[in-house]
Protein backbone atom coordinates (compact mmCIF):
# COMPACT_ATOMS: atom_id res chain seq x y z
CA UNK A 1 0.00 0.00 0.00
CA UNK A 2 1.34 3.60 -1.10
CA UNK A 3 2.44 5.80 1.74
CA UNK A 4 0.23 8.48 2.47
CA UNK A 5 2.35 11.83 1.81
CA UNK A 6 -0.14 14.78 2.19
CA UNK A 7 -3.44 15.00 3.84
CA UNK A 8 -5.29 18.03 3.82
CA UNK A 9 -8.77 18.35 5.07
CA UNK A 10 -11.32 21.80 4.63
CA UNK A 11 -8.16 24.38 4.35
CA UNK A 12 -9.49 28.18 4.27
CA UNK A 13 -7.56 31.22 3.68
CA UNK A 14 -8.52 34.87 3.96
CA UNK A 15 -6.74 38.17 3.87
CA UNK A 16 -8.59 40.53 6.06
CA UNK A 17 -7.68 44.13 4.63
CA UNK A 18 -8.70 47.21 5.85
CA UNK A 19 -11.49 47.69 3.84
CA UNK A 20 -12.41 44.06 2.35
CA UNK A 21 -11.58 40.97 2.97
CA UNK A 22 -10.24 38.38 0.34
CA UNK A 23 -11.07 34.86 0.36
CA UNK A 24 -8.56 33.29 -1.26
CA UNK A 25 -9.32 29.87 -0.57
CA UNK A 26 -12.36 28.22 0.20
CA UNK A 27 -12.75 24.59 2.10
CA UNK A 28 -9.69 22.72 0.12
CA UNK A 29 -9.20 18.93 0.86
CA UNK A 30 -6.09 17.37 -1.12
CA UNK A 31 -4.95 13.91 -0.70
CA UNK A 32 -1.56 12.92 -2.21
CA UNK A 33 0.47 9.50 -2.05
CA UNK A 34 4.09 8.34 -2.61
CA UNK A 35 5.28 8.65 -6.03
CA UNK A 36 2.14 10.53 -6.89
CA UNK A 37 1.63 13.57 -9.00
CA UNK A 38 -1.28 15.92 -8.47
CA UNK A 39 -1.97 18.76 -11.32
CA UNK A 40 -3.42 21.97 -10.17
CA UNK A 41 -5.09 23.77 -12.55
CA UNK A 42 -7.10 26.93 -12.65
CA UNK A 43 -6.40 30.55 -14.07
CA UNK A 44 -5.05 33.48 -12.28
CA UNK A 45 -6.47 34.23 -8.87
CA UNK A 46 -8.15 30.62 -8.29
CA UNK A 47 -6.35 30.10 -5.50
CA UNK A 48 -3.58 27.88 -6.33
CA UNK A 49 -0.27 29.63 -4.93
CA UNK A 50 -2.06 30.75 -1.28
CA UNK A 51 -2.57 26.79 -1.30
CA UNK A 52 0.81 25.59 -1.40
CA UNK A 53 2.20 28.65 0.48
CA UNK A 54 -0.53 27.55 3.21
CA UNK A 55 1.12 23.98 3.17
CA UNK A 56 4.63 25.18 4.15
CA UNK A 57 2.89 27.74 6.36
CA UNK A 58 3.97 30.60 4.57
CA UNK A 59 0.84 33.16 4.94
CA UNK A 60 1.77 36.40 6.53
CA UNK A 61 -0.62 36.70 9.61
CA UNK A 62 -1.70 39.28 9.32
CA UNK A 63 -3.41 40.05 7.05
CA UNK A 64 -3.62 36.30 6.30
CA UNK A 65 -6.05 34.14 8.52
CA UNK A 66 -5.88 30.50 7.78
CA UNK A 67 -7.74 27.71 9.22
CA UNK A 68 -7.76 23.66 9.01
CA UNK A 69 -8.89 20.91 10.03
CA UNK A 70 -6.41 19.00 8.83
CA UNK A 71 -2.80 19.52 7.75
CA UNK A 72 -0.46 16.07 7.97
CA UNK A 73 2.49 15.31 5.64
CA UNK A 74 3.98 12.04 5.91
CA UNK A 75 2.34 11.86 9.43
CA UNK A 76 3.44 14.78 10.48
CA UNK A 77 0.98 17.43 12.03
CA UNK A 78 2.36 20.44 10.41
CA UNK A 79 -0.74 22.75 11.91
CA UNK A 80 0.79 21.80 15.98
CA UNK A 81 4.52 22.87 14.84
CA UNK A 82 6.32 26.00 16.23
CA UNK A 83 8.81 28.14 14.32
CA UNK A 84 11.46 25.79 14.88
CA UNK A 85 10.33 22.55 13.33
CA UNK A 86 8.87 24.14 10.67
CA UNK A 87 11.80 25.45 9.44
CA UNK A 88 13.12 21.56 10.05
CA UNK A 89 10.66 20.11 7.51
CA UNK A 90 10.91 22.60 4.87
CA UNK A 91 13.47 21.07 2.52
CA UNK A 92 13.68 17.71 4.48
CA UNK A 93 9.81 16.83 4.50
CA UNK A 94 8.15 19.59 1.59
CA UNK A 95 9.97 21.99 -0.65
CA UNK A 96 8.59 24.55 -3.72
CA UNK A 97 10.03 25.61 -7.25
CA UNK A 98 8.99 29.17 -6.99
CA UNK A 99 7.25 30.89 -10.21
CA UNK A 100 9.60 33.12 -10.96
CA UNK A 101 13.74 31.59 -11.56
CA UNK A 102 14.70 34.99 -12.45
CA UNK A 103 13.72 36.47 -8.81
CA UNK A 104 15.06 32.91 -6.88
CA UNK A 105 17.93 33.19 -6.47
CA UNK A 106 20.75 35.44 -4.45
CA UNK A 107 23.02 37.95 -6.93
CA UNK A 108 25.51 37.85 -4.36
CA UNK A 109 26.50 34.23 -3.78
CA UNK A 110 27.26 31.93 -6.17
CA UNK A 111 24.88 28.88 -6.83
CA UNK A 112 27.20 26.34 -5.64
CA UNK A 113 27.02 27.85 -2.10
CA UNK A 114 23.10 28.23 -2.23
CA UNK A 115 22.47 24.78 -3.32
CA UNK A 116 25.05 24.10 -0.16
CA UNK A 117 23.00 26.02 2.63
CA UNK A 118 20.38 24.29 2.33
CA UNK A 119 22.29 21.02 2.77
CA UNK A 120 24.07 22.52 5.69
CA UNK A 121 21.19 23.74 6.93
CA UNK A 122 19.00 19.98 7.32
CA UNK A 123 22.21 17.72 7.34
CA UNK A 124 24.99 16.43 9.48
CA UNK A 125 27.50 17.06 7.02
CA UNK A 126 30.71 19.92 7.16
CA UNK A 127 31.07 22.39 4.25
CA UNK A 128 33.32 20.15 2.23
CA UNK A 129 31.05 17.24 1.98
CA UNK A 130 28.34 20.09 1.40
CA UNK A 131 29.76 21.61 -1.34
CA UNK A 132 30.73 18.16 -2.96
CA UNK A 133 26.78 17.30 -2.38
CA UNK A 134 25.76 20.58 -4.26
CA UNK A 135 28.17 20.06 -6.87
CA UNK A 136 26.29 16.70 -6.95
CA UNK A 137 23.13 17.91 -7.16
CA UNK A 138 23.99 20.58 -10.51
CA UNK A 139 24.70 17.12 -12.30
CA UNK A 140 21.79 15.50 -11.12
CA UNK A 141 20.13 18.88 -12.81
CA UNK A 142 22.32 18.69 -16.19
CA UNK A 143 24.62 21.64 -14.74
CA UNK A 144 28.68 20.83 -15.19
CA UNK A 145 29.42 20.72 -11.40
CA UNK A 146 32.18 23.28 -12.56
CA UNK A 147 30.14 25.86 -12.50
CA UNK A 148 29.03 25.79 -8.98
CA UNK A 149 31.20 28.84 -8.30
CA UNK A 150 29.20 31.24 -10.91
CA UNK A 151 26.76 33.24 -10.06
CA UNK A 152 23.28 33.75 -10.52
CA UNK A 153 23.85 36.33 -13.44
CA UNK A 154 25.74 34.09 -15.38
CA UNK A 155 23.09 31.40 -15.69
CA UNK A 156 20.24 31.72 -18.74
CA UNK A 157 16.83 31.13 -17.34
CA UNK A 158 16.54 27.24 -18.11
CA UNK A 159 19.75 27.15 -16.13
CA UNK A 160 18.22 29.04 -13.05
CA UNK A 161 15.39 27.00 -13.23
CA UNK A 162 17.37 23.80 -13.00
CA UNK A 163 19.70 25.32 -10.03
CA UNK A 164 16.17 25.83 -8.14
CA UNK A 165 15.00 22.52 -8.68
CA UNK A 166 18.89 21.07 -7.65
CA UNK A 167 18.37 23.05 -4.22
CA UNK A 168 14.41 21.87 -3.71
CA UNK A 169 15.72 18.63 -4.13
CA UNK A 170 18.94 18.80 -2.37
CA UNK A 171 17.07 17.24 0.91
CA UNK A 172 15.50 14.31 -0.73
CA UNK A 173 12.16 15.41 0.44
CA UNK A 174 9.36 13.84 0.37
CA UNK A 175 6.71 16.05 -1.07
CA UNK A 176 8.20 18.39 -4.05
CA UNK A 177 5.75 21.47 -4.63
CA UNK A 178 6.33 23.16 -8.51
CA UNK A 179 4.48 26.41 -8.99
CA UNK A 180 4.39 27.44 -12.61
CA UNK A 181 7.69 25.78 -12.88
CA UNK A 182 8.19 26.84 -16.81
CA UNK A 183 6.66 30.04 -16.61
CA UNK A 184 9.09 32.48 -18.54
CA UNK A 185 10.79 29.94 -20.46
CA UNK A 186 10.73 29.20 -23.72
CA UNK A 187 9.13 26.31 -25.30
CA UNK A 188 12.38 23.96 -25.55
CA UNK A 189 13.44 24.63 -22.19
CA UNK A 190 9.92 24.31 -20.72
CA UNK A 191 10.53 20.63 -22.77
CA UNK A 192 13.56 20.21 -20.64
CA UNK A 193 12.44 21.09 -17.30
CA UNK A 194 9.76 19.00 -17.75
CA UNK A 195 11.45 16.14 -18.74
CA UNK A 196 14.33 16.64 -16.08
CA UNK A 197 11.66 17.05 -13.33
CA UNK A 198 10.08 13.82 -14.66
CA UNK A 199 12.94 11.52 -14.25
CA UNK A 200 14.23 12.91 -10.83
CA UNK A 201 10.58 11.70 -9.56
CA UNK A 202 11.04 8.30 -10.99
CA UNK A 203 14.51 8.20 -9.52
CA UNK A 204 13.56 9.62 -5.95
CA UNK A 205 9.82 8.48 -5.86
CA UNK A 206 8.76 11.79 -4.93
CA UNK A 207 5.25 13.33 -4.59
CA UNK A 208 4.37 16.03 -6.64
CA UNK A 209 2.24 18.95 -6.81
CA UNK A 210 2.03 20.76 -10.40
CA UNK A 211 0.63 24.29 -9.85
CA UNK A 212 -0.54 25.33 -13.77
CA UNK A 213 -2.62 26.52 -16.04
CA UNK A 214 -1.65 24.76 -19.30
CA UNK A 215 -3.37 21.57 -19.76
CA UNK A 216 -0.66 20.15 -21.80
CA UNK A 217 1.81 20.08 -19.16
CA UNK A 218 -0.83 18.36 -16.80
CA UNK A 219 -1.81 15.64 -19.87
CA UNK A 220 1.99 14.86 -19.79
CA UNK A 221 3.25 15.04 -15.91
CA UNK A 222 0.24 14.09 -13.47
CA UNK A 223 -1.23 11.41 -12.57
CA UNK A 224 -4.62 13.17 -11.09
CA UNK A 225 -6.10 16.89 -11.53
CA UNK A 226 -7.86 19.03 -9.45
CA UNK A 227 -9.45 21.74 -10.98
CA UNK A 228 -9.62 25.00 -9.02
CA UNK A 229 -11.92 28.30 -9.35
CA UNK A 230 -12.89 30.70 -7.25
CA UNK A 231 -10.78 29.39 -4.09
CA UNK A 232 -12.47 26.28 -4.79
CA UNK A 233 -11.96 22.42 -6.50
CA UNK A 234 -14.61 22.07 -8.37
CA UNK A 235 -13.47 19.14 -10.16
CA UNK A 236 -10.94 16.55 -9.63
CA UNK A 237 -9.91 12.79 -11.17
CA UNK A 238 -7.75 10.79 -12.44
CA UNK A 239 -5.97 12.24 -15.48
CA UNK A 240 -8.70 9.76 -17.80
CA UNK A 241 -11.70 11.21 -15.51
CA UNK A 242 -10.90 14.88 -16.09
CA UNK A 243 -9.73 14.71 -20.00
CA UNK A 244 -11.82 12.23 -21.32
CA UNK A 245 -14.98 12.47 -19.19
CA UNK A 246 -15.39 15.80 -18.35
CA UNK A 247 -17.80 16.55 -15.41
CA UNK A 248 -18.20 20.22 -14.65
CA UNK A 249 -18.99 22.99 -16.81
CA UNK A 250 -15.97 24.81 -15.97
CA UNK A 251 -13.41 22.31 -16.74
CA UNK A 252 -15.23 21.94 -20.12
CA UNK A 253 -14.76 25.56 -21.02
CA UNK A 254 -11.26 25.20 -20.47
CA UNK A 255 -11.12 22.14 -22.81
CA UNK A 256 -13.12 24.27 -25.40
CA UNK A 257 -10.48 27.06 -25.23
CA UNK A 258 -8.04 25.01 -26.56
CA UNK A 259 -6.97 24.75 -30.20
CA UNK A 260 -8.23 21.48 -31.84
CA UNK A 261 -4.93 20.27 -34.06
CA UNK A 262 -7.20 17.78 -35.92
CA UNK A 263 -9.47 20.81 -37.15
CA UNK A 264 -7.44 24.17 -37.64
CA UNK A 265 -10.86 25.93 -39.07
CA UNK A 266 -12.18 25.14 -36.00
CA UNK A 267 -12.90 28.74 -33.86
CA UNK A 268 -12.07 28.47 -30.18
CA UNK A 269 -15.07 29.07 -27.46
CA UNK A 270 -13.41 31.14 -24.73
CA UNK A 271 -15.19 30.88 -21.50
CA UNK A 272 -16.99 34.53 -21.44
CA UNK A 273 -16.82 37.21 -18.53
CA UNK A 274 -14.10 36.94 -15.18
CA UNK A 275 -13.72 35.22 -12.43
CA UNK A 276 -15.51 36.52 -9.17
CA UNK A 277 -14.07 39.09 -7.36
CA UNK A 278 -12.80 37.35 -4.22
CA UNK A 279 -13.85 40.43 -1.80
CA UNK A 280 -17.44 39.56 -3.10
CA UNK A 281 -18.06 36.21 -3.99
CA UNK A 282 -21.51 35.30 -5.41
CA UNK A 283 -23.96 33.80 -3.24
CA UNK A 284 -24.32 30.59 -5.04
CA UNK A 285 -22.05 28.63 -7.14
CA UNK A 286 -19.33 31.15 -8.28
CA UNK A 287 -19.12 29.94 -11.97
CA UNK A 288 -22.69 30.75 -12.68
CA UNK A 289 -22.54 33.83 -14.17
CA UNK A 290 -20.37 32.83 -16.55
CA UNK A 291 -22.31 29.05 -17.24
CA UNK A 292 -24.36 27.88 -19.83
CA UNK A 293 -26.27 25.71 -18.30
CA UNK A 294 -27.16 27.73 -14.69
CA UNK A 295 -30.50 27.66 -12.89
CA UNK A 296 -31.77 29.74 -10.43
CA UNK A 297 -30.94 27.29 -8.00
CA UNK A 298 -27.01 27.47 -9.06
CA UNK A 299 -27.49 31.79 -7.80
CA UNK A 300 -28.16 30.76 -4.37
CA UNK A 301 -26.65 27.56 -3.43
CA UNK A 302 -23.27 26.02 -3.47
CA UNK A 303 -22.51 23.09 -4.08
CA UNK A 304 -20.92 20.39 -2.34
CA UNK A 305 -17.81 18.51 -4.06
CA UNK A 306 -19.23 14.82 -4.33
CA UNK A 307 -17.83 11.60 -6.01
CA UNK A 308 -19.62 10.44 -9.00
CA UNK A 309 -17.44 7.19 -9.90
CA UNK A 310 -14.62 6.31 -9.23
CA UNK A 311 -12.63 8.87 -7.84
CA UNK A 312 -14.32 11.44 -10.22
CA UNK A 313 -15.40 14.36 -8.05
CA UNK A 314 -17.73 17.53 -8.72
CA UNK A 315 -19.21 20.61 -7.43
CA UNK A 316 -22.05 21.10 -9.79
CA UNK A 317 -25.41 21.39 -8.57
CA UNK A 318 -26.81 20.21 -12.10
CA UNK A 319 -25.65 16.70 -11.77
CA UNK A 320 -28.60 16.37 -8.62
CA UNK A 321 -30.99 16.10 -11.53
CA UNK A 322 -29.71 12.50 -12.34
CA UNK A 323 -30.94 12.81 -15.97
CA UNK A 324 -28.68 16.14 -16.72
CA UNK A 325 -25.10 15.46 -18.68
CA UNK A 326 -22.75 17.39 -19.91
CA UNK A 327 -21.11 16.53 -22.97
CA UNK A 328 -18.73 19.18 -24.15
CA UNK A 329 -20.07 21.99 -26.38
CA UNK A 330 -23.20 20.32 -25.64
CA UNK A 331 -26.43 20.29 -23.34
CA UNK A 332 -29.10 17.23 -22.72
CA UNK A 333 -31.40 17.01 -20.60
Amino acid sequence: MAENVLELKNLNVKFELEEDTVEAVNGISIHLDQGETLGLVGETGAGKTTTALSLLRLIDSPPGVMECDKMEICGEDVLAMNASELEHIRGTLVSMIFQDPMTSLNPVFTVGQQIAESILRHEKVNHEEAWKKAEDMLELVGIPRERAIEYPHQFSGGMKQRVIIAIALACSPKLLIADEPTTALDVTIQAQILHLMRELKEKKNTSVIMITHDLGIVAETCDRVAVMYAGKIIEEGTLDEVFNHTLHPYTEGLFNSLPNIKNRTARLRPIHGLMPDPTDLPEGCAFAPRCNYATEACKKRRPDLVTFTGTHKAACLAYEDKDFHIERGKKNG
